[in-house]
């Protein structure tokens, strides 16, 4: 297996009002992930993602920006299955351990929200089980579309009470940043942070996960 990749976590910047609308913060002071791989790493993604993250004692904040020729969804409910259409997920789990119990987060450019618990005990989807029933307390998240410049955005905030175990707050996680690109007249792109390498594409392997680590 390829090295894992590690992320040190910045502070949120100091200028931030983080119960502020998420509209008004400047995410320049926070450095970007590397360009997300195709998930069985044959290369970069076409359509590329810009991904950053930064916490403070109360929450994970995540941005996505999403180059994205054409810009689409139908979905309008949460946890409809968006991951069908046009989707950026989270997938998130405290510890160093290659985790059997995580969670999934998913947003669209629409602003629809898929949020659930996930017992994945073999890394084999026959034995996957989704608490779709599930909703994070507090979380807060925000989409815009700018169609014309063939760009999205999200914001998504986690707040670690609903995220960690009691006691102090991890300074360790396991973690994945993925996209589903799906244009009507190509293939569709699995791309990620720290790639899968499967084919066909499947997000669902904890044993890839990347660390985070809360600098």
């Amino acid at each position: 297996m390829a090295t894992l990749p590690r992320l040190v976590v910045p502070n949120v910047p100091a200028v931030w009002e983080t119960q502020a609308d998420p509209a008004t913060w400047s995410w320049e002071d926070v450095p970007t992930l590397p360009p997300f791989t195709l998930a069985d790493g044959s290369g970069p993604a076409k359509q590329q993602t810009r991904a950053r993250v930064c916490y403070d004692s109360h929450a994970l904040y995540v941005r996505f920006d999403c180059d994205d020729y054409e810009i689409w969804g139908t979905y309008t409910e949460r946890d409809d299955p968006i991951y069908d259409e046009e989707v950026v997920e989270i997938f998130l789990a405290p510890g160093e351990a290659n985790p059997v119990r995580y969670f999934e987060f998913e947003i669209s450019p629409n602003g629809v929200l898929f949020d659930a618990r996930i017992y994945n005990p073999t890394s084999q989807r026959t034995e996957l089980e989704v608490d779709e029933g599930w909703n994070c307390p507090g979380i807060r998240w925000q989409v815009a579309r700018h169609d014309a410049a063939n760009h999205w955005w999200a914001v998504l905030v986690f707040p670690w009470k609903a995220l960690a175990p009691p006691g102090d707050l991890p300074a360790i996680w396991r973690a994945n940043f993925y996209r589903i690109e799906r244009p009507r007249d190509a293939v569709p792109e699995f791309s990620c942070w720290s790639p899968n390498i499967t084919e066909p594409a499947d997000f669902h392997k904890p044993a890839y996960f990347g660390t985070l680590e809360l600098g």
